[in-house]
């Protein structure tokens, strides 16, 4: 082969190779006019650190249950402050390092607080404790943080409060214009230490003022931050849950899904999970769903089952 023939023939042979490898990039190979699949987003799963407490007389370590979900197959744990035996930054650190090890997400932190008082010092120590919850989940590394509106107390007993469905007197001389303006502007308070340490408060539609899905929605709309948005609790609706369930989905940040298999503790609904997942996904839900288990059933027995229960429904 002559000099300029090899010459002709290399600058042949390079220009196809770069076709093809020009080709291969655009994500479409030679012969093949197929674009790739994209892999469908899903949810991920948590369980709350609470399933395998439920305030039970002796507490359940939080170490305890992170090794049990990473057993069960879970994704993620969500961490009740109430079942953590302290706050020292040694111990945040060690749970950071053990969810860690084990591939597991700290997702959530669950925390309580009622800023429904008419005392102004009561409402600044909760705030207090809510700002301190805000950094304890930074220090884990943890995105969001349910809180509370909190409720009258004029029913002290929680079991009684679930007799009455959850609604209570309101507490007299007072109304719940005072209620939900004692709420937002404590709410208001947290949302500097919220966006400092990139914590999301997710109001969860739980008891008193966040009992129903309009008043929960008149806290976010009122504050209208990023940083303040939903947790959403299947299990706290105990009339018409899906109506008022989606009323609040646009803004989920996190979701708690409920089980009460072996009967529930105060009380069971027979929630539809396969029309709730669809519900969240009308609404561009790709966050954690985190199970609370609150059942009589042995957890080791009743949780493994959930989250079967809730991988089928949300695929």
């Amino acid at each position: 082969m002559s000099p300029s023939n090899r010459r002709d023939f290399l600058t042949s042979v390079g220009a196809a190779a770069i076709a093809g490898v020009l080709a291969t990039a655009g994500g479409v190979a030679c012969g093949d006019d197929k674009p790739p699949t994209k892999s469908k987003p899903r949810n991920r799963f948590a369980v709350a650190t609470y399933s395998f407490w439920q305030f039970r007389p002796e507490r359940v370590e939080i170490e305890t249950c992170i090794e049990k979900a990473a057993e069960m197959g879970f994704d993620g744990v969500e961490i009740l402050h109430r079942q953590m035996r302290d706050t020292s930054n040694e111990y945040l650190q060690q749970l950071k390092r053990q969810a860690f090890s084990l591939g597991l997400d700290l997702c959530g932190f669950s925390t309580h607080q009622g800023f429904v008082s008419p005392n102004k010092d009561e409402r600044q120590k909760n705030i207090d404790h809510t700002l301190d919850c805000i950094e304890w989940a930074y220090k884990m590394g943890i995105p969001t943080i349910r809180i509370n509106t909190g409720r009258w107390g004029t029913i002290k007993d929680f079991d009684e409060l679930m007799k009455a469905r959850g609604i209570e007197p309101r507490l007299e001389g007072y109304t719940d214009d005072d209620g939900f303006g004692w709420v937002i502007d404590s709410i208001e308070k947290l949302l500097p230490k919220a966006a400092e340490c990139g914590v999301v408060l997710g109001l969860e539609n739980h008891w008193g003022l966040g009992r129903t899905p309009e008043g929960v929605m008149r806290i976010a709309n009122a504050i209208d931050s990023p940083w303040l948005q939903v947790t959403l609790d299947t299990g706290n609706f105990l009339e018409d849950p899906y109506d008022r369930l989606e009323q609040l989905a646009p803004k989920a940040i996190l979701v708690q899904a409920k089980t009460y298999y072996g009967g529930g503790k105060w009380y069971t609904l027979d929630l539809d999970y396969p029309r709730i997942a669809a519900m969240l996904k009308k609404h561009n839900y790709r966050g954690y769903v985190s199970l609370e288990f609150e059942g009589n059933e042995d957890p080791l027995t009743a949780i493994p089952k959930s989250l079967e229960l809730l991988r089928k429904a949300f695929a």
